[in-house]
């Protein structure tokens, strides 16, 4: 057997893309049907506030404390994790350890833009690179990301391993209370937190001349607030009023929230500036949605020919591939065919033998 001690903490607090991630990663390992049979996973997390299970170990230093520790010469802390042959970072940080180490990459936008990262962000992106500077192995997501990942970081010891697809959102017949009557006009979804990296803005500015070809199109942003939330306001506010009057935000929702919105949008919009993989657009694709999107990161390699495309800050080129979807029901209908073949394309079980292969072969390093 070979012992890996995986960071869980992105399990823990609101659930993020990464959250899910490593959750449905954590699974496949579990599934019988994987054919992994040799891999034994030792969880922990480095959180002093959450609530850990009891097969769960606590590394008993503050997240903000590990992140400053980590980016400099620290002792190894294997013995607390449980003395494994490999210890895999899932959320872009690995602690110090003696034995071999691996780190979850998904995007490089914080390398690349450290100027729009948080102070935290900043931290674990020391602690990064750090760890890889120390001889520590990088996994990504994408080719794209792998790409990136080598050039921002200076190494050459960076691979590939695609995720699987979401799980399926459950059905929602009716509108969920939260939501204000949207009526039956078409509307175009932008779905994700709101943060410079979704480049909603530019969404923004191809409703506004999506809104003058369509008469009835409306535009729903659901998200969180993120960093981005004042350009994203002043964006609005520059629209003509009767247009504004169009774009509704929804703020943060929930799985029965999303799973409607994404049911009975014209289209979900997908314009960001970089992803690492980007559920969002498999989750559509799932349901039976098109996707119109930009060419950044990992977009192109995950949507395959499942969406129109255009470069991401091209706001013209979007309203075009938007008024496609929204008035031709022949495209429209191609997209939700081709969605359902790429789905194919990922697999859970292919990622956990992936994954599998890749623990081994660095155990015995």
């Amino acid at each position: 057997m070979v012992k890996v001690a995986i960071d869980v903490g992105p399990l823990h607090g609101h659930r993020t893309g990464i959250g899910n991630a490593v959750a449905w990663t954590i699974e496949a390992f579990s599934d019988k049907d994987s054919g992994v049979t040799d891999i034994e996973l030792y969880q922990y997390l480095t959180s002093m506030r959450a609530r850990r299970l009891k097969t769960q170990r606590r590394i008993p230093i503050p997240a903000a404390m590990a992140l400053r520790m980590w980016s400099h010469r620290s002792p190894p802390i294997d013995r607390i994790i449980g003395s494994p042959d490999l210890v895999h970072g899932t959320n872009y940080v690995v602690p110090p350890t003696a034995c071999p180490q691996l780190v979850s990459v998904y995007d490089c936008w914080f390398l690349d833009r450290p100027g729009d990262a948080a102070a935290d962000v900043q931290r674990a992106g020391a602690v990064l690179r750090h760890a890889v500077d120390g001889g520590a192995h990088v996994v990504t997501s994408s080719d794209a990301t792998t790409e990136r990942a080598r050039e921002l970081l200076s190494t050459d010891r960076v691979r590939t391993i695609h995720l699987g697809p979401p799980a399926p959102l459950a059905p929602t017949w009716s509108r969920p209370s939260s939501l204000p009557d949207l009526g039956t006009k078409p509307f175009v979804l932008s779905l994700g937190t709101l943060e410079r990296r979704k480049n909603v803005p530019t969404l923004i500015a191809a409703f506004a001349r999506l809104a003058r070809e369509h008469g009835s199109v409306r535009l729903v942003i659901a998200g969180a607030v993120g960093n981005d939330l004042e350009p994203i306001t002043r964006a609005i506010a520059k629209l003509d009023p009767a247009v504004a009057e169009r774009v509704l935000r929804t703020g943060p929702v929930d799985q029965q929230t999303k799973s409607w919105l994404l049911a009975n949008a014209r289209t979900l919009a997908y314009p960001s500036l970089d992803e690492g993989f980007g559920f969002p657009i498999l989750e559509a694709q799932q349901i039976g949605t098109p996707v119109v999107a930009s060419t950044a990161g990992s977009i192109p390699e995950v949507a395959g020919s499942a969406a129109l495309l255009s470069p991401p800050l091209d706001s013209e080129a979007l309203a075009a591939n938007l008024f496609w979807v929204l008035t031709n029901d022949d495209m429209h209908a191609k997209l939700i065919r081709l969605g359902r073949s790429n789905l194919l394309r990922f697999s859970w079980a292919t990622t956990a033998e992936q994954l599998a292969a890749t623990y081994r072969e660095l155990a015995e390093l």
